[in-house]
């Protein structure tokens, strides 16, 4: 994919083949802050699914002196501003599942034994699909479900600080905790896709680590 390329494509419907590699990417006022090349593992009308191989590098937001977000107080890490840099997943990869127009997406994330450690149910915006990719919004709150399917919200302070740093209003806080309290209404019927059996999912193999393109950074085309 080559800049001029990415910046001529505009929204797609096809679906994406088991391997194809495409961005899943994080914007924030109209810029790509998180952007992480992955491999499609399924594609279709009820469900996108994607692996996060350790070791890829990919773009992920830092305070701009560079240091992680985290460690800057919690009152003022939504105030400092953020700059993308590029960086390596480290770790064991990530199991990445959307479904159509749901406020969040779940992960899964594997210990060294290859044990699930959890679900990781990441609130966000519903994805805007195009050819490269897909393209979301972070929303700060997420819920964490244990194997054996107890739950918890996480980072609800920080939704607190970005709430007083002007980012969200109070409408917007109520709306996330509301898609909030939907998923985890889906975690206590363990509906799709904690039901699946993704928990026994295994990359293959032959699939290559994915290449941070340049111009991953460019909005497609809409028109």
């Amino acid at each position: 994919m080559t800049e001029a390329d990415d910046a001529q494509r505009g929204p797609a419907s096809a679906a994406w083949a088991p391997g194809d590699q495409i961005l899943w990417r994080y914007l924030r006022n109209g810029r790509v802050l998180d952007c992480r090349p992955v491999t499609v593992v399924r594609d279709d009308p009820d469900q996108l699914a994607v692996w996060l191989a350790g070791g890829t590098r990919r773009v992920k937001p830092v305070l701009p002196d560079g240091s992680d977000v985290r460690t800057a107080p919690l009152g003022n890490r939504f105030r400092l501003g953020l700059v993308p840099a590029v960086q390596e997943w480290f770790g064991g990869g990530v199991l990445m599942l959307a479904r159509p127009d749901e406020p969040w997406s779940v992960w899964l994330f594997w210990g060294q034994d290859r044990r699930l450690n959890g679900w990781y149910v990441n609130l966000e915006r519903p994805r805007e699909r195009w050819s490269g990719g897909v393209d979301t919004e972070d929303l700060v709150l997420d819920v964490w479900v244990t194997p054996d399917r107890r739950w918890h919200y996480k980072d609800e302070d920080e939704l607190a600080a970005s709430r007083e740093a002007g980012r969200f209003t109070d409408a917007d806080v109520d709306a996330i905790y509301a898609s909030g309290r939907r998923a985890v209404d889906v975690v206590k019927a363990w509906g799709p896709p904690f039901c699946d059996g993704w928990e026994d999912f295994r990359p293959d193999p032959a699939w290559p680590l994915p290449d941070l393109p340049d111009g991953w950074d460019l909005l497609p085309r809409t028109a």
